[in-house]
């Protein structure tokens, strides 16, 4: 397994030291023929899975994600993060200890979860619109959106009110 932005090589492991690694899972002897490493640590096959979905990390994949302490396929390291781990507003990465807003598969930094017009932070509570890839609070949303008129908006996808949890 290889954890993305952990540039460790796993000690080399022979025959005779093989008894002797610990499973960071179970705790337990790695006496099986095959085992896994990541996260500077060894595993048990079966000990290393997805913190969400439960499933195994040496089934299905030759890596692993690892954020806010959990241990992520692939999968679910994209629906909790973003597609590239970085906020949908600035391009910055975040860091795994951040909290975050999400909104339509996008992910956000605190701070840059705003307004469009007014730069308001939203917060958690408010109302809010995201269209064609733009928030906008309640006061700020386009006034087709207010008269019900898409005239403006018609082409583009128009997804409903939104609240902030």
């Amino acid at each position: 397994m290889v954890n993305p932005g952990s540039s460790s090589q796993p000690p080399p492991v022979t025959a005779g030291s093989l008894s002797w690694k610990r499973c960071a899972g179970c705790g337990g002897k790695i006496a099986d023929r095959f085992l896994l490493y990541a996260m500077d640590s060894y595993w048990h096959s079966r000990c290393l899975k997805c913190s969400c979905c439960q499933a195994q990390l040496g089934d299905i994949g030759t890596s692993c994600y690892t954020k806010s302490g959990m241990i992520l396929c692939r999968n679910d390291y994209i629906r909790l993060f973003g597609n590239s781990g970085a906020c949908s507003a600035c391009g910055q990465s975040i860091p795994a200890s951040e909290l975050v807003m999400r909104a339509q598969g996008n992910v956000y930094h605190l701070k840059c979860f705003t307004c469009s017009t007014c730069r308001n932070r939203l917060v958690p509570g408010d109302r809010f619109h995201y269209i064609n890839g733009s928030l906008f609070c309640e006061h700020d949303r386009p006034t087709a959106l207010i008269n019900g008129h898409l005239n403006s908006l018609q082409s583009n996808p128009l997804l409903p009110d939104q609240k902030v949890n």
